[in-house]
């Protein structure tokens, strides 16, 4: 039920179609997350290091994506939702600023920063959705939010090993709590989807989130070209990078990237469709900052010495995103590209030798597998068109 006082608070139908300024306003915060992200991976890059930069890259995108899920339906142009955003902002970038030290001397801030977004947004939408079915999800968000606070608080004034124990609990826990829609004892579960706003805006949002990423990658290419000068090393390394980089863009928008919004509208469930959707990015997104660390490794040092952390990240990162990508694939189309597994295998065969080669060559080698899909994927489309009925699970493509 939608009351007067809330129903001008929503966006009508044809507001939907495409992000509004205010949403790719808080959208550059991403950016400044990504590149803080990607630093705290490099001065650590250890497999623990790795699982850190994970949680906190599953924290950055719960901010992210319980924001969009709110602009998604409310009215941008209404002062109450600027205000929410504009608040989210400035807390999403004091949260992107303790990054770099969560494990360490800025975990209380990060912590706490988290928290007061998240019980603070959820509040708001209390009060402001009041008497509209949404304002019941928006309460129950904020009693598990403030549930989890306390693995959050205690890790944050916690020893690193136990701080990272504590965080995964607490930030599982919301997840799983969200896909079963904030379930409460002694209170109905909530049916059906809480936050839905049709498949393109959501699509949108999604490709805005990878071309963000795939942004941050960009800059530190050309940032680290800047920084230790235009040799002729470096200018190679720099130019294998960036093909990389593009390859990347062109294998993540043939087809799936481009049908998101379709598969999402045709699905018997939309909202968890687009939970799964989400998931897939993340994974997507974690394989870009991975890839930002591993260009910044190739241009420092590009016919350096091998080391076993610089061939696991370069190639890691083009694996994480291929993961990501056949995940989405499958979301949308209910199959899996032959070639991008069999690219997946090939990364993997690739490091025992890899192992011995310096920082270009193993980009070279991830290079070459991402062009060998992007030219299976022409021939694809040369031999079968695009499917003329709307792509959902189990409908007819081989991308």
């Amino acid at each position: 039920m939608t009351t007067n006082g809330t129903s001008g608070l929503f966006r009508k139908l044809e507001d939907t179609a495409r992000a509004s300024f205010l949403e790719l306003f808080f959208d550059v915060v991403l950016i400044f997350a990504l590149r803080a992200l990607a630093q705290q991976l490099l001065n650590n890059l250890t497999w623990s290091g790795a699982y850190q930069a994970l949680v906190m890259l599953l924290t950055i995108g719960w901010v992210w994506s319980r924001t969009a899920a709110a602009t998604a339906q409310l009215d941008p142009r209404r002062a109450p939702v600027q205000l929410l955003v504009i608040a989210t902002m400035v807390g999403a970038l004091v949260l992107s600023a303790a990054i770099p030290e969560a494990f360490g001397k800025t975990g209380l801030i990060f912590a706490v920063t988290f928290l007061v977004i998240q019980v603070g947004r959820s509040l708001f939408l209390v009060v402001l959705l009041r008497g509209h079915e949404l304002q019941h999800a928006a309460g129950r968000a904020a009693i598990w939010h403030a549930a989890t606070g306390v693995p959050w608080i205690i890790g944050a004034i916690a020893p690193s090993t136990v701080r990272t124990a504590l965080w995964t609990l607490a930030i599982v826990l919301i997840y799983v709590a969200r896909w079963f829609n904030y379930p409460l004892s002694g209170l109905r579960r909530l049916a059906g989807p809480q936050s839905h706003a049709g498949g393109e805006p959501l699509a949108d949002r999604y490709r805005t989130m990878f071309v963000i990423a795939l942004g941050e990658l960009i800059l530190t290419i050309g940032s680290s070209l800047t920084s230790r000068g235009f040799a002729t090393d470096r200018t190679l390394a720099f130019v294998v990078t960036f093909a990389g980089a593009a390859l990347i863009w062109r294998t993540y928008i043939f087809r799936a990237g481009e049908d998101i919004g379709p598969a999402v509208e045709a699905s018997a469930n939309p909202d968890r469709l687009g939970a799964l959707v989400n998931y897939a990015h993340l994974i997507m997104i974690a394989g870009l900052v991975v890839a930002s660390v591993g260009a910044e490794l190739v241009i420092d040092d590009p016919f350096g010495d091998p080391r076993a952390n610089a061939t696991i990240t370069i190639l890691g990162g083009t694996a994480l995103y291929l993961a990501g990508r056949i995940l989405l694939q499958y979301l949308v189309f209910g199959r899996i590209s032959r070639s991008r597994f069999i690219g997946l295998l090939a990364l993997a065969c690739l490091v025992p030798p890899m192992l011995l080669a310096p920082p270009l060559a193993v980009a070279a080698a991830s290079g070459a597998v991402l062009t060998a899909i992007a030219i299976a994927d022409n021939r694809r489309v040369r031999r079968q068109p695009a499917p003329i009925s709307p792509p959902g699970p189990h409908r007819p493509s081989d991308t």
